[in-house]
């Protein structure tokens, strides 16, 4: 007969206690006794071990128009020395983006504010562009047409010869 392995029970992490003069203390569990009259001490697994990996790359923050105006606004409000700088520190802010505000501000208001799209410009379109654009699709359109006028005429000859019909061909127009 195989043996049976047993596995050991999980760690347990003992929490100390404070006993009566505030001091902390290691509790034993085992020396708990019902005559006792000290507190059991709170016993839990123990936590899991974080991840110590570091992200790649931390996202980059975006501010809103709005909120560079109003933090614009808190920081030229403040008149006590260092208000600023509690001010940038509550934020999370570093006095550059404050100079850099007032310089958008300066330069148009709002509209500086606003965010810009980030990398490359899209390329202009060449002048004749547009107009390739729309002949091909006209020309896509009209080969579509004639792929219908193609399945009628095949499914008008089919018909012709099911119903024993002559074709009879169109007369050639003269040219004037």
């Amino acid at each position: 007969m195989a043996k049976i392995k047993m596995m050991p029970p999980p760690a347990k992490e003992v929490v100390p206690m404070p006993d009566e003069r505030g001091a902390a203390r290691e509790a034993d569990p085992a020396a708990n006794t019902a005559t006792s009259s000290r507190p059991t001490p709170s016993v839990r697994p123990a936590a899991a071990v974080p991840d110590p990996e570091v992200p790649e790359k931390a996202a980059r923050r975006r501010f809103t128009a709005e909120y560079k105006l109003r933090i614009l606004r808190e920081a030229e409000g403040c008149d006590t020395p260092g208000a600023v700088g509690a001010l940038l520190r509550r934020e999370g802010l570093y006095s550059s983006n404050l100079t850099l505000w007032r310089q958008q501000q300066d330069q148009g208001a709002l509209a500086a504010l606003s965010p810009r799209a980030r990398g490359r410009r899209a390329a202009a379109a060449p002048p004749l562009a547009r107009r390739i654009a729309e002949l091909e699709r006209e020309l896509a359109r009209l080969h579509e047409r004639l792929r219908q006028a193609e399945a009628i005429m095949a499914a008008q000859k089919k018909l012709s010869e099911i119903l024993g019909l002559p074709l009879v061909a169109p007369e050639p127009r003269e040219r004037a």
